[in-house]
């Protein structure tokens, strides 16, 4: 059992693989698998919220917060595995994406709106 919490994505995927590997699931875990997984995991995350009003959305009793920690967590958990699977450096994908959405969406032109990028 792992005393402290991961410190780094890879950190955590060596814990998960560990994981599967005693209950041998690693057989079930192909990137079509984990990206359904990543999908369930998150409508339950949503689930959580499903017809809340965006104050209570934000003030959950703590019942109800560790219940999203815990969905929040399957979801962390599923997408570390597949990114495990696939060689995909999970950082560094994001650190892409957000200079992409930069590009796609100048601060100057889109503050304050929620439209798309090809919407404004």
């Amino acid at each position: 059992m792992q005393r402290h919490p991961p410190r780094s994505l890879d950190e955590l995927a060596l814990l998960v693989r560990a994981f599967a590997k005693e209950r041998d699931w690693d057989q079930f875990h192909t990137p079509k698998n984990l990206a359904m997984g990543v999908a369930i995991e998150a409508a339950e995350l949503m689930e959580e919220f499903h017809w809340l009003t965006p104050e209570q959305s934000g003030q959950l009793p703590p019942e109800q917060l560790e219940a999203v920690r815990h969905e929040m967590a399957d979801v962390l958990v599923y997408l570390v595995l597949l990114a495990d699977k696939l060689g995909v450096d999970l950082l560094a994908a994001a650190a892409d994406k957000i200079a992409l959405n930069a590009r796609k969406y100048p601060a100057d032109t889109v503050r304050g709106k929620a439209t798309k990028y090809d919407k404004y």
